[in-house]
């Protein structure tokens, strides 16, 4: 196998292969011994099938299964005598493996662009000091209390309050007639937490168990649901109960029951270490983002076109999963696809140069990701998503995504790696204040 490399920009190369006849041959004739182990044919012994009959009976299987592997193999050999990483998907151009005749073909990646390293040793990096804030430790014991609160039906026949729960059924109107899919028997909606449209929980507030009463309802403009966008219905609602939480008390019998924890005093502390351990990273990772960002303003350098791509792609979701979370549809910003993607490419940019900085940092520093590793990486992976470990390594391997995760990796480990270079003074943390006075400027 002979190769060229042509560099089609500083970010994106071409490689021509040629493959000698004889080492086509020998890629039709491993395809070819494989089969005949798995195969059964009518008139033949397992694994005695003839080189022939398998070839004519599983001709394009066979064909396009060898050619497969001998690119697989020759990528894996070219990437590694090159010393580079596709930073995209590999595009293969040539057709397929012909008995006899020598095959050329190409494959087109981009690579990380080539730059000088700045210094960074030594370098001044300021990281806020962790602090505990009594109001936010309080929250997290109200919530604990909460979640260990008896739920009890209203004695008085009232109707329901805000931090209530009504038991309640409810049907939507149009004109008369019912609208499917809004409708419910014995819900239980918890009033005042915005978890139903206010026009709703106003009425709901209104019903006396028992006596059933109606109301319009308007949606939303926004409403993630197009159909019911700016829709006004009647909703009748018969409330059937109301009830309330009783809170527990702050003591030690809650600890007990919240974590076994000997005393109250016991639990306060452990919720404190938590959020001091949670602030001490967050801070820890302000600091790593603020060191990156100065040396990033030192550098020029082009970015891979599919890897600024992939990030304005993630953030577009992440953004849509977020607005629809709120019961609204991405349509409801009232901006086009071009002007969605416009906003987050400063972003998309930023992320990318940074994962590109520091998969050069992990190179310098001699910072590696075994196997071992990305196997489990892709095991957390696969068990989030609910699919096949061996499945998902497959997937990856075969799309190169598999390059992808084994730099994001990279890039962790060569952040933990340099800002232990880095001299780190310890300031006072900025008030809330001031710190959304920072983030404005």
């Amino acid at each position: 196998m002979e190769y060229n490399v042509e560099d089609l920009s500083p970010v994106k190369k071409k490689i021509t292969i040629t493959v000698p006849v004889e080492e086509v041959n020998a890629a039709l004739a491993a395809t070819i011994a494989v089969y005949k182990t798995s195969v059964s044919l009518s008139g033949f012994r397992k694994g005695k099938v003839p080189s022939s009959v398998i070839e004519g009976r599983f001709h394009k299987e066979v064909y396009t299964e060898a050619t497969q592997d001998l690119v697989n193999v020759h990528i894996n050999e070219i990437v590694g005598a090159l010393e580079t990483q596709p930073a995209s998907r590999i595009d293969f151009d040539g057709g397929q493996l012909e008995r006899d005749k020598e095959f050329v073909y190409s494959i087109s990646f981009e690579v990380m662009p080539a730059f000088e390293m700045p210094d960074y040793d030594g370098m001044e990096v300021e990281q806020e000091k962790p602090e505990v804030d009594e109001k936010e430790v309080n929250e997290v014991l109200e919530r604990i209390r909460t979640n260990f609160a008896d739920v009890v039906t209203v004695a008085e026949h009232r109707p329901a309050k805000d931090g209530e729960i009504a038991v309640l059924d409810f049907a939507a109107f149009e004109n008369g007639e019912p609208v499917k899919g809004v409708a419910a028997d014995n819900f239980e909606l918890p009033l005042g937490g915005k978890q139903a449209l206010a026009d709703f929980e106003e009425l709901v507030k209104k019903a006396v168990p028992g006596e059933p009463i109606e109301g319009d309802v308007t949606f939303p403009e926004d409403f993630l649901n197009p159909e019911f966008a700016g829709k006004t219905v009647t909703m009748k609602v018969t409330v059937h109960a109301v009830k309330e939480r009783k809170l527990p008390e702050l003591d030690d019998e809650l600890a007990q029951k919240a974590g076994g924890f000997e005393s109250f005093a016991k639990m306060r502390e452990t919720v404190e270490q938590s959020y001091l351990e949670s602030r001490t990273q967050l801070c820890k990772a302000q600091a790593q983002k603020g060191m990156i960002d100065s040396l990033l303003k030192t550098l020029d350098f082009p970015v891979p076109e599919s890897m600024l791509e992939m990030y304005v792609d993630s953030l577009l979701a992440e953004q849509k999963d977020r607005i629809e979370r709120q019961g609204k549809s991405l349509e409801s910003l009232g901006k086009s696809p071009e002007e969605l993607r416009n906003e987050v490419l400063p972003q998309a940019e930023n992320i990318a140069r940074t994962q590109i900085f520091l998969v050069k940092a992990a190179q310098k520093e001699g910072v590696t990701v075994s196997e071992q590793e990305v196997d489990g990486q892709l095991r957390q992976i696969a068990a989030r998503s609910g699919q096949d470990f061996q499945t998902m390594k497959e997937h990856y391997t075969r799309t190169n995504m598999i390059f992808n995760l084994r730099d994001r990796m990279l890039a962790d480990k060569a952040m933990d790696a340099i800002y232990e270079k880095a001299n780190i003074k310890e300031v006072p943390a900025k008030k809330a204040e001031a710190a959304e006075e920072a983030a404005a400027e």
